[in-house]
């Protein structure tokens, strides 16, 4: 029986998404093909006590489930033999889901679930994943950049470059957060001011990108070298963005599955989405997000997330059900992709 060690919580704004998504992946894991450990991890980095991360899930008896007392999760980690157990990073965000954690599993020589070290910091950057889709000839909507110390020294030059080169609506966004977390939309120069300001409450550098009027479309990427992709979905957000509230906190919005789409778009947005995880050179799981231009017809990538939310209401689980692979099966695939990325890369030399 492989003993499947879930990590949750993590120094991130996003801690309590994965408190909320390591519940729904501890009660649709087989408890018969697999032994399930959970480790919390607090906002300062330091390791949850079995009582505090009970109460944090706020999810009952958890038959089947281990809570084990540790010192450190990383001191529990270096223990675990990698040919009977797995990691499976249920982090959202900076600390998790940035190539922060997958480098110290790559350093425990540990298996592990998702994308790697690369995958994982390339794909949580925003202005980095712009930058490769369009040498890759992905379509991207316009962007610009600013960063912390710039925006100190020059806020007005930069205002005026963006009126400059983009126009109204804005989207700005911090460079390495997810969630939505940290996100506006802008409507003037004003609100641009604040945008800025808000973003940079969460990461040093801002994307700062055009709006268009667009319908929100997902596909789930399964697998590795050769991935699977699930149907397309599409959110219909209650707000005029799919924020932190409407992704986590409110049910108002709606999921429509599969996405109304006729063939031909369909197709290409799948095909996109496999071209985004190639290029990105992701593993195991990722939600590519889309937007799909009312007016014109255009589908623009918008970005990956390499460590989707598991909640009841998230796309990445439900596209999978639509398209024919429930959640216990889903999750035993990424065990699985896990275990052979392990496998694999372990064949490759170390010297020459």
């Amino acid at each position: 029986m492989k003993h499947v060690v879930l990590l949750c919580g993590g120094r991130s704004a996003e801690h309590e998404v994965s408190l909320v998504s390591v519940q729904f992946v501890m009660k649709k894991l087989d408890k018969q093909q697999f032994r399930v450990s959970v480790l919390g991890i607090n906002k300062d980095g330091s390791t949850m006590s079995a009582a505090e991360l009970r109460a944090g899930l706020q999810g009952g008896a958890w038959k089947g489930i281990e809570f084990p007392e540790v010192d450190g999760w990383i001191s529990f980690l270096q223990k675990l033999n990698p040919d009977t157990a797995i990691v499976f990073p249920v982090l959202h965000g900076p600390f998790g889901e940035d190539g922060t954690v997958q480098g110290v599993l790559e350093v425990l020589d540990l298996p592990y679930v998702g994308a790697s070290v690369g995958g994982s910091a390339v794909g949580m950057n925003k202005a980095y994943c712009k930058a490769i889709f369009r040498s890759a000839g992905l379509p991207v909507l316009p962007a610009l950049t600013t960063d912390l110390e710039g925006w100190k020294k020059s806020a007005s030059t930069i205002l005026g470059r963006i009126s400059g080169e983009l126009s109204f609506p804005l989207f700005v966004k911090p460079v390495n957060m997810g969630s939505s977390v940290g996100i506006s939309r802008c409507l003037d120069r004003d609100e641009l001011r604040a945008g800025i300001e808000k973003a940079l409450d969460y990461d040093d550098f801002v994307l700062i990108e055009q709006g268009v009027d667009a319908r929100e479309i997902e596909v789930s990427v399964l697998g590795s070298l050769d991935p699977k992709v699930s149907v397309p979905g599409e959110i219909i957000p209650d707000d005029v963005f799919y924020s932190y509230e409407a992704k986590y906190i409110s049910d108002s919005s709606r999921l429509v599955i599969p996405a109304q789409l006729d063939s031909e778009q369909a197709e290409e947005i799948r095909g996109l989405a496999v071209q985004v995880f190639k290029v990105l050179q992701l593993e195991g799981m990722a939600r590519i997000d889309f937007l799909l231009e009312k007016e014109t017809g255009a589908i623009w990538v918008n970005e990956p997330n390499t460590i989707p939310g598991f909640t009841d209401i998230s796309m990445y689980p439900k596209l999978w059900e639509a398209t024919g692979l429930p959640a216990d099966q889903l999750l035993s695939e990424l065990v699985e992709v896990g275990v052979q990325r392990y496998r694999r890369r372990s064949r490759l030399k170390v010297d020459r």
